[in-house]
């Protein structure tokens, strides 16, 4: 608990994953309600946005910023020494998945009011399907990023989470709905981790289902990732 709350802590004073996690998801938000970009599918362009919004917070905390920090924080030795104290590996972890939880919940929340605000209106029952998928969402970025993270140049690091939270935010599918995507992007989202989550809250939110076919790819993608994070994760 206690480094869990360190981790969520550090990347709260971290003024660059602030704007990434919150500010930019906010704005996309604003953005897409005052465009006609989802205009046609659904009751309302709010409506529409605000799972994908959900879905790229998920992303921005768990893969680019965990990723990030992760990455440095390998570099400067610090999960070395971390791994040989009385934490371990598997505390400092859990430390992580703590930190990444705490933080998506504070943007659900200031999203969830926002929108609110802006007249999202959710199906009531698509709460609970719609937070289980999000924490799903949450735990195959967090193996993602780590995966990258361990693996990698803490430089090459930055630069891959960030030009992928870029790609993946504007054409995987994870904010804007295939529907809406290029030919060649469309052939291809339902098969990323990003337009499976997408397109699972949007169902839960929109319509209080469950689409069975993108959790199982996002179960897919967080079991291939973890795994991969374990065999080749290098701790310095």
């Amino acid at each position: 608990m206690l480094q869990g709350r360190y981790e969520t802590i550090t990347m709260l004073r971290n003024g660059e994953q602030l704007i990434l996690a919150i500010i930019l998801p906010l704005l996309a938000m604003v953005g897409l309600t005052v465009t006609p970009l989802l205009d046609g599918l659904g009751s309302s362009r709010i409506n529409v946005a605000v799972p994908g919004i959900l879905a790229l917070c998920a992303m921005s905390t768990a893969f680019t910023g965990q990723g990030i920090a992760t990455g440095f924080d390998r570099r400067y030795g610090v999960l070395r020494f971390l791994s040989t104290t009385p934490l371990g590996r598997t505390g400092l972890i859990a430390g992580k998945i703590l930190a990444v939880l705490a933080v998506l919940f504070l943007q659900v929340l200031i999203v969830s009011a926002v929108a609110l605000v802006l007249g999202w209106q959710p199906n009531p029952a698509g709460w609970l399907p719609g937070m289980l998928i999000l924490v799903l969402g949450a735990a195959c970025f967090t193996a993602l990023g780590l995966l990258v993270a361990g693996t990698v140049r803490p430089e090459a690091t930055l630069a891959i989470t960030n030009l992928l939270w870029i790609l993946l935010g504007a054409l995987g599918g994870i904010v804007i709905p295939s529907e809406r995507l290029p030919a060649l992007s469309q052939a291809v989202v339902h098969f990323l981790p990003s337009g499976s989550l997408g397109q699972a809250l949007r169902d839960a939110f929109l319509y209080g289902s469950v689409n069975v076919a993108a959790v199982f790819v996002l179960l897919l993608w967080t079991a291939i990732a973890g795994g991969a994070a374990i065999r080749w994760f290098k701790w310095n």
